[in-house]
């Protein structure tokens, strides 16, 4: 069989560059953080795979949406077969899921990265470490930290699991097709934090809120939220969110009731 077609809908950009693609599978580390189960997402024709696979301690299941990347693989990975899930990763189930703990890695579809990174988080308790590459802004809004213009909402809710590193950024020419911008290579490992000493619902929504209305301070965009009476002249509503960490994000939260 010959090599895929990319497929604009599926945003298929597929990595050429092996020293690369042996920089990203290299970047999971199964051994030093204990678990023996990886899963690729989109593996399209296999670049990381291939590398994943050299490691015989590991056992690699991938998911595939895209028929031709799914038959491609069977061909040339025939080893992998009995471990392909044709599908969509956003709609798995836990049982569909590698059993825990795992590792997630993939150069992950633009168009729905922030989908993926959202169902890491909701496996959080099973998923050890996601590795992976995302548009450039994105990776970078994930990695970055507060007071920077590009910390926002994806940053504090993973940030509140998992710590985070940007690795190394990789340039539009090593793709077929190449895509318009630059790529950004990130680790999430699964820090320590086993719940948030909040309630977690309401955290998610404040932190939204804040946002959402980044500009404003966190009195105002917090409206929709009654402020517990002795917390009224608390310093952090007169900030805005960019400008706070998890931490202070959770002790918010404990000043807040919903109206």
């Amino acid at each position: 069989m010959s090599d895929v077609r990319a497929k604009k809908h599926l945003g298929q950009h597929f990595l050429r560059d092996e020293n690369i693609a042996a920089k990203i599978a290299r970047s999971l580390r199964p051994a030093e953080l204990n678990y023996q189960r990886i899963l690729e997402i989109g593996p399209g024709m296999g670049v990381l795979t291939k590398y994943l696979l050299q490691n015989e301690s590991c056992e690699v299941s991938v998911v595939e949406i895209d028929r031709e990347s799914v038959t491609y693989l069977k061909e040339h990975y025939p080893q992998l077969t009995s471990r392909i899930i044709e599908g969509d990763f956003l709609r798995l189930n836990e049982s569909q899921l590698p059993a825990a703990p795992f590792g997630v890695i993939g150069n992950f579809p633009y168009n729905i990265s922030s989908q993926i990174l959202f169902k890491v988080l909701e496996h959080r308790n099973a998923i050890l470490e996601c590795c992976g590459m995302f548009q450039k802004e994105v990776a970078e809004r994930v990695a970055s930290k507060p007071g920077n213009k590009t910390y926002g909402i994806l940053s504090v809710l993973l940030q509140a699991w998992y710590n985070i590193e940007y690795l190394f950024t990789v340039h539009e020419h090593v793709f077929s097709p190449p895509p318009k911008v630059k790529s950004g290579v990130i680790r999430l490992t699964r820090n320590q934090t086993q719940q948030l000493n909040c309630d977690e619902s309401l955290f998610v929504a404040v932190v939204k809120a804040g946002f959402n209305q980044r500009r404003k301070t966190l009195r105002n965009a917090l409206k929709a939220y009654e402020v517990l009476p002795e917390y009224q002249d608390h310093k952090y509503f007169t900030l805005r969110a960019e400008t706070l960490g998890v931490q202070e994000f959770v002790e918010l939260t404990n000043m807040l009731r919903k109206r």
